[in-house]
This record gives structure tokens, sequence and C-alpha cells, in this order.
């Protein structure tokens, strides 16, 4: 069921992406009144096809899914009929050009804009932003934090969960700088407290950055009474179920769940004997060897149990973000620019050395995130959705030969030279296009399968 999920998510989000970036590119060139022979999701072979309206546009379907494509009548691409030739793609002005092809990328920020709101005005579920603890000797106990502290502002940028506050610093650890932050504390006293960032390594921001800071958020107490068994997990094979009190763990007593999770955490791949309270009073002794993962770069336990939840003892620490649907308007433009810059500015570290390349992921991650987001609820998959949406919007903005932004940066090139870029610069152009992309796709595919290795 797991898998089944995992690619029915990932083909509906990669499959309206897609349709949504090409439907860009067909309703401007439409608006242009430039004819549209094929609009085509997929590349290669055709599978399946149908044609439409006055111009008898085909609408395909292709062998292989990873894109898409509008083909516009183009005499450079065949001949193209006198009574036709005004509706040429490339007898149009390079500012109807220019139209044509930033439309796609438009319409994936649109998308995200959409479902962005959606999700504000819905409301979004978060976890309060309490510190649990704060780690002895790091940045966050230098700058005087204290458990129980509420974060209430990043810089000048409200949070009301760890959500928004992992993203507000996030977006200050790239620039490793000085940030204040406002905290409330348990007596509702407010303070302002300065947070280095300049500590950060590059393998920090790989991981989990917020404990790399030595931010520990406030976890509630929970009894060490498994809820849920995952599915092929070292729990399941033991023969550990649901309901099943964990009492002792190689005869050391477990009153809480965080105590299981540390004790399991420590013995990556060495057998440990639960002792446990089944059915009120049967007590089951049972191995369990937990497997070994790798996180954050360091060799943990893991048995795949989920523990059990009182709901109503969770609310306190749960808060649920919903605005107008004015105001989710506004928040949701302001996500979409803010997750674009962001990229952007990725992608620039990335290229000067400054993030580590193995943040790019290929299409196994993505089905992955697919996957785990539709699992956890249709918002979490909203949201993921708008991410992919941008991604591709900004992807295909950039200055690379074959994508968008590489027509764009020739169409831009045109504009103030006055006369269109010659047939040899652009033959030129794709040739290091294509290498680019290549290269960026074997570096994605060799992250994706690290990560299948690793864990």
């Amino acid at each position: 069921m797991s898998l089944l999920t995992t690619i029915l998510a990932f083909a509906f989000a990669l499959g309206t992406r897609i349709v949504v970036h090409e439907f860009g590119h067909y309703l401007a060139a439409s608006l242009c009144n430039v004819k549209v022979l094929r609009f085509s999701v997929g590349f290669g072979r055709v599978v399946a096809r149908r044609r439409y309206g006055r111009d008898q546009t085909e609408w395909a379907i292709s062998a292989f899914p990873l894109g898409g494509y509008v083909k516009m009548l183009d005499e450079r691409e065949g001949e193209v009929a006198p009574q036709d030739l005004p509706r040429a793609f490339n007898r149009q002005s390079v500012y109807r050009r220019f139209a044509i092809v930033v439309a796609g990328p438009v319409a994936n920020f649109l998308l995200a804009i959409f479902l962005y709101w959606l999700i504000y005005m819905h409301g979004i579920p978060g976890i309060r932003p309490v510190i649990g603890a704060v780690t002895a000797g790091s940045s966050a106990a230098a700058a005087q934090f204290v458990p129980g502290d509420t974060i209430i502002k990043i810089g000048p940028q409200a949070v009301t969960t760890w959500q928004d506050a992992r993203w507000a610093l996030l977006k200050h650890a790239v620039e490793k700088s000085v940030v204040m932050l406002e905290v409330q504390n348990d007596r509702n006293e407010i303070a302002w407290r300065k947070l280095d960032l300049s500590q950060l390594s590059t393998a920090d921001l790989d991981g989990d950055f917020l404990r790399a800071l030595g931010f520990i958020r406030l976890q509630p107490p929970l009894p060490p009474v498994i809820g849920r068994v995952l599915p092929g997990g070292a729990a399941e094979r033991g023969g550990l179920q649901g309901n099943d009190e964990i009492v002792t763990i190689n005869g050391e007593s477990m009153t809480r769940w965080d105590r299981v999770v540390a004790t399991v955490s420590s013995n990556p791949g060495r057998e440990l004997v639960f002792v446990v309270q089944r059915d009120a009073a049967v007590m089951v002794r049972i191995a369990v060897t937990p497997d070994a993962v790798l996180e954050n770069g360091e060799r943990i336990g893991r048995i795949g149990a989920a523990p059990r939840i009182d709901r109503d003892a969770m609310r306190k620490y749960e808060v649920e973000v919903r605005y107008t649907p004015l105001a989710s308007l506004g928040k949701a433009l302001e996500r979409t620019w803010d997750t674009s810059a962001f990229s952007l500015k990725m992608l620039g570290k990335m290229l000067v050395g400054e993030v580590s390349l193995k943040n790019l992921s290929g299409p196994i991650t993505i089905a992955d995130y697919a996957g785990q987001s539709a699992q956890a609820g249709w918002i979490s998959y909203l949201v993921f959705m708008a991410l992919i949406s941008i991604s591709l919007g900004v992807l295909n903005l950039l200055p690379v030969p074959l994508l968008d932004g590489g027509h764009l940066m020739y169409y831009m090139l045109e504009i103030f030279k006055g006369s269109p870029v010659s047939d040899k610069a652009i033959e030129v152009g794709q040739h290091v296009g294509m290498a680019v992309l290549f290269t960026l796709m074997a570096f994605a595919l060799y992250n994706d399968i690290n990560r299948l290795i690793h864990g």
C-alpha cells in the first residue's frame, strides 16, 4: 500500500505541475494568436493522442513522462503554409516570444500561490515553538536560551510554529549571520536573545541544523506504550505489537517514550531484550535487534515503532494557523516569493561550494517525499505540491540553454542588440545547456542512490 501510495502521489504531483507549466505556454501562445500543433505530457514516442479545437491541436501523452512540451508552428522546424505564416512562432515580435516562454514558469508560481492560499485559509497545524532543552556549549546556550522559552519572533518575522521557526532560521543560517530572537518564558516575560549562526558548517546545514545550534524542541511526556508498529521494521520482525507497554529494555526500567528512543538509538545492530505488558496482564519477553541507519552522518538504531499519543494531552502543544481569504492571499504571495528567492540563493551557494551538492534531489527522493507527504495528510501533500511547483518554475528560469530561462536570455540579448542571436551561438548554447543539465541530473541521481543505500 505504501509503495502504491508513493507511485500515485508522485505521478499526480509530477503530472499536475507538467500540465500547468505547459498550459501556461499554450494559453500565452493562443492569446498571441500563435498556432499550437501539439501539447504533450512527456517526451519521446506518442502513446495516446486526440485532436481538439479550431486548429486541431494534438493533445498527447508520450512515453517518457518526466516532462512535457508545447510544439508551435515554426518555420525553423518545417514548412509553413503561406496563410499560416503570421501565426508562426518565429514571426512574432521578441516581446510576444518572451511572453509565451515566460508563461510556463509563471503558471507554476501561480499554482503554488493558489495551493498556499487554500492551505492558509484552511489552517496549518503545527507544534508551538517551545524549547525543551538547550545543548551545553552550543550557540543557543551562548545566547542564554533556556528550556521553556517560546520563540515569538526571529528578526522581524513573527513565528507561531516550529515549522515557521525552522524556515525563518534557515534563511539566516545559510547567510551565517547574527539574528535577534524574541522569546517569552513560562512566566510570560519577554526577552531578546542574540543568536550567532556563523559557526554552522556545511555539514550542519545538510542535517538537523536546529540541533546543531543546540535547540531541542519540547517533547510532550509520552508513556512507553507502542501505538503503531511499522510494516517490515525490526519491531514487527521481533514480535512487538500495538498497545504493548514497554516495561524494561535489557533490565533497565522504561518510564517514558524518550527513554525507549534513546536506548534503541544507542544500540544499532545489537540485540535488545524487551519486557512488555500485553493485554493488561501478560508479561512477554521479546528480543529485538534495531536496524542500523545513518542519520546526519551518525549510525543509530531504529525498530520501526511509533508511540501511542494521547490527543487531549497533545492539544496544549499544538496550534493551528488560519487566515482570512485576503490575508491568505498575501501570505501565499509572500511564501512563494520567499521560497523562490531562497531556492536561487541555495543554487548560487552550491555553485561556490558554501552549500553541499547533497541538497540536490532527483526523482527517487522526490517520489519518496511525495509518498510520505500523501500519507501524512492532504495539507502536507498540498505543501509538497506547492514546493515542487516553485522548484520547477525556478529551475526553468535559470539562464541555461534548453530551459525556458535560456530562451529568455537569448530574447534579452535580441532586445539589447536589435537582432536575433545567431544560429551558431544557439547551437553552441544547446550543447552547453545539455552538458549542464546532464551534470545536474547525474548529481541528483547519485544523491538519490546514496540516500537509498545509507538510509
